[in-house]
């Protein structure tokens, strides 16, 4: 699955994309952004409702292939302008996080 296709399902919304052919092997979902370092691995789409720059920093680290921001939540001009800068891919939903990663599960399909 690729960030094109989760942004084509209409569930989810583009707040900084930089590579949409951007390939998915799974989904991590956490707040807890030490939680985060340790388990999340590369290429996953990362679930979260955490909002704060340090999102960028965990998502470069570990290499995530996206930010899923859940339950509507936004960010602030500076945050998104970060990840821009760095490359990093941020979608946005209104689901919950439990619900945005079955729907994730079921464009793998």
């Amino acid at each position: 699955m690729k960030i094109s296709n989760i942004i084509a399902s209409g569930k989810f919304s583009a707040v900084s994309v930089s590579d949409e052919e951007r390939e998915i092997s799974g989904i991590y979902i956490g707040d807890l952004l030490s939680w985060v370092m340790g388990r999340a691995q590369a290429d996953n789409a990362w679930i979260t409702i955490m909002s704060n720059i340090n999102i960028v920093a965990v998502a470069s680290l570990v290499d995530v292939a996206c930010i899923i921001l859940a339950e509507g939540v936004e960010l602030e001009a500076s945050v998104i302008e970060t990840a821009k800068s760095k490359g990093i891919n941020i979608l946005a939903t209104a689901l919950p996080a439990y619900e945005a990663a079955m729907e994730l599960s079921g464009l793998r399909k």
